[in-house]
Protein backbone atom coordinates (compact mmCIF):
# COMPACT_ATOMS: atom_id res chain seq x y z
CA UNK A 1 0.00 0.00 0.00
CA UNK A 2 1.27 3.30 -1.00
CA UNK A 3 1.74 6.58 1.14
CA UNK A 4 -0.82 9.01 1.48
CA UNK A 5 0.40 11.54 -1.16
CA UNK A 6 1.57 15.25 0.91
CA UNK A 7 -0.31 18.05 -0.28
CA UNK A 8 0.81 21.58 0.82
CA UNK A 9 -1.18 24.86 0.54
CA UNK A 10 0.39 27.86 0.09
CA UNK A 11 -2.94 30.63 -0.11
CA UNK A 12 -6.05 30.87 1.38
CA UNK A 13 -8.88 29.48 -0.98
CA UNK A 14 -10.31 32.73 -2.36
CA UNK A 15 -13.54 30.95 -4.17
CA UNK A 16 -14.72 29.90 -1.01
CA UNK A 17 -17.57 32.05 0.34
CA UNK A 18 -17.08 34.56 2.96
CA UNK A 19 -19.22 35.58 5.79
CA UNK A 20 -19.32 40.01 5.35
CA UNK A 21 -19.60 41.33 8.61
CA UNK A 22 -20.35 45.37 8.79
CA UNK A 23 -18.71 47.15 11.55
CA UNK A 24 -21.11 49.80 13.40
CA UNK A 25 -18.54 52.44 12.36
CA UNK A 26 -19.17 51.39 8.45
CA UNK A 27 -22.57 51.57 9.47
CA UNK A 28 -22.42 55.08 10.89
CA UNK A 29 -20.11 56.61 8.29
CA UNK A 30 -22.70 55.06 5.33
CA UNK A 31 -25.49 57.40 7.60
CA UNK A 32 -27.43 54.20 7.16
CA UNK A 33 -30.88 53.28 9.20
CA UNK A 34 -28.24 51.49 11.92
CA UNK A 35 -25.55 53.95 12.15
CA UNK A 36 -28.61 56.81 12.34
CA UNK A 37 -29.64 54.37 15.47
CA UNK A 38 -26.55 53.89 16.92
CA UNK A 39 -26.05 57.64 16.81
CA UNK A 40 -29.64 58.80 18.16
CA UNK A 41 -28.91 56.72 21.33
CA UNK A 42 -25.50 58.47 22.12
CA UNK A 43 -27.49 61.76 21.58
CA UNK A 44 -30.17 60.90 23.71
CA UNK A 45 -27.97 59.14 26.24
CA UNK A 46 -25.98 62.47 26.45
CA UNK A 47 -28.95 64.99 26.33
CA UNK A 48 -30.43 63.17 29.08
CA UNK A 49 -27.70 63.65 31.14
CA UNK A 50 -27.09 67.30 30.69
CA UNK A 51 -30.87 67.35 31.22
CA UNK A 52 -30.21 66.16 34.70
CA UNK A 53 -27.20 68.11 35.19
CA UNK A 54 -29.02 71.00 34.78
CA UNK A 55 -32.17 70.07 36.68
CA UNK A 56 -29.80 69.87 39.87
CA UNK A 57 -27.93 73.06 38.87
CA UNK A 58 -31.59 74.88 38.85
CA UNK A 59 -32.73 73.41 42.21
CA UNK A 60 -28.91 74.39 43.57
CA UNK A 61 -28.50 77.80 42.88
CA UNK A 62 -32.85 78.19 41.88
CA UNK A 63 -33.91 77.19 45.20
CA UNK A 64 -31.64 79.12 47.24
CA UNK A 65 -33.68 82.61 46.82
CA UNK A 66 -36.87 80.39 48.07
CA UNK A 67 -34.89 79.09 50.91
CA UNK A 68 -33.78 82.48 52.07
CA UNK A 69 -37.28 83.99 51.36
CA UNK A 70 -38.99 81.18 53.45
CA UNK A 71 -36.27 81.54 56.53
CA UNK A 72 -35.74 85.13 57.58
CA UNK A 73 -33.53 83.79 60.51
CA UNK A 74 -30.88 82.74 57.73
CA UNK A 75 -31.28 86.03 55.51
CA UNK A 76 -30.52 87.78 58.36
CA UNK A 77 -27.32 85.42 59.84
CA UNK A 78 -23.56 86.39 59.93
CA UNK A 79 -20.84 84.71 60.09
CA UNK A 80 -17.39 85.96 61.11
CA UNK A 81 -19.90 89.68 60.45
CA UNK A 82 -20.73 88.17 56.43
CA UNK A 83 -24.30 87.71 55.83
CA UNK A 84 -25.05 84.02 55.39
CA UNK A 85 -26.45 84.42 51.75
CA UNK A 86 -23.08 86.08 50.73
CA UNK A 87 -21.34 83.27 52.07
CA UNK A 88 -23.28 80.82 50.23
CA UNK A 89 -23.27 82.39 47.40
CA UNK A 90 -19.40 83.75 47.38
CA UNK A 91 -17.89 80.81 48.59
CA UNK A 92 -20.28 77.61 49.10
CA UNK A 93 -21.75 77.38 45.74
CA UNK A 94 -18.22 77.23 43.71
CA UNK A 95 -17.61 73.45 45.33
CA UNK A 96 -21.09 72.48 44.38
CA UNK A 97 -20.55 73.67 40.90
CA UNK A 98 -16.98 71.84 40.99
CA UNK A 99 -18.69 68.97 42.05
CA UNK A 100 -21.33 69.10 39.54
CA UNK A 101 -18.71 69.46 36.65
CA UNK A 102 -17.17 66.47 37.54
CA UNK A 103 -19.74 64.29 37.82
CA UNK A 104 -20.79 65.44 34.53
CA UNK A 105 -17.52 64.93 32.98
CA UNK A 106 -17.34 61.67 34.65
CA UNK A 107 -20.59 60.71 33.50
CA UNK A 108 -20.14 61.87 29.78
CA UNK A 109 -16.96 59.75 29.35
CA UNK A 110 -18.62 56.92 30.54
CA UNK A 111 -21.40 56.96 28.37
CA UNK A 112 -18.97 57.71 25.18
CA UNK A 113 -17.09 54.52 26.40
CA UNK A 114 -19.46 52.54 26.49
CA UNK A 115 -20.63 53.44 22.85
CA UNK A 116 -17.26 52.87 21.54
CA UNK A 117 -17.28 49.60 23.51
CA UNK A 118 -20.28 48.86 21.52
CA UNK A 119 -19.30 50.30 18.49
CA UNK A 120 -16.19 48.60 17.90
CA UNK A 121 -17.17 45.13 19.14
CA UNK A 122 -15.84 42.84 16.88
Amino acid sequence: MAAPRRVTVTSPRTTAARSRRVAATQEIDAQSAVGDAYMRSLIRSQLRLALVVLGVLGGLVGLLPLVFALLPSARDTDLLGIPLPWIVLGVLIYPALLALGWFYVRQAERTEQAFSDVVERP
